[in-house]
């Protein structure tokens, strides 16, 4: 399988809230690795990562870290793939700082971000899929089945709500 999808942690304590993004990808087929690079404390090893990141076959970067660590915003810097960046909540801000050094970037340098913590990085993974499906017909495919199983789940859950007060 041809990875396509770089997911990069700030710290492998990250692992447990982007778990959820490697399980959709696994289940969707679509190739992905995962490493450890942090901004701050190796910055470095992202650089280099997201220089290697296109000539390696990736065609987008998952990035997720939490407290003030600017992960996505250096990987973004180094690359012109999509980079796509996933805040968490591991410091006493509960997350507010990850969100604001992941979405504050500079004109020019654009990270996509998602919301804090596993439903961000789920959504990431989505984010990837569709980027990834403009050119592959496949996933175009999986993201319509996708969307009519988030509809029947709406609609399962609407016929949780008693009859009286539902719209009819």
């Amino acid at each position: 399988m041809t990875i396509e999808v770089g997911i990069v942690l700030g710290s492998a304590s990250d692992w447990p809230a982007v778990e959820p993004a490697a399980a959709l990808l696994k289940e969707w087929g679509v190739g992905f690795d995962v490493t450890v690079a942090s901004a701050h404390r190796a910055p470095r090893l992202a650089q280099a990562y997201a220089r290697e990141a296109e000539g390696r076959g990736l065609k987008v970067i998952i990035a997720a870290a939490g407290a003030a660590a600017h992960l996505a915003g250096v990987l973004a810097a180094e690359t012109t793939l999509p980079v796509i960046g996933v805040p968490l909540a591991s410091s006493s801000l509960q997350g507010l700082d990850s969100l604001l050094s992941t979405v504050q970037m500079p004109a020019g340098v654009p990270v996509a971000t998602m919301a804090l913590g596993s439903a961000g990085a789920r959504n990431a993974a989505v984010l990837a899929v569709q980027i990834l499906a403009l050119s592959n017909p496949r996933l175009r495919e999986i993201l319509k089945e996708h969307k009519q199983n988030l509809e029947q789940q709406v609609m399962e859950q609407a016929e949780e709500i008693p009859s009286e007060y539902r719209r009819s």
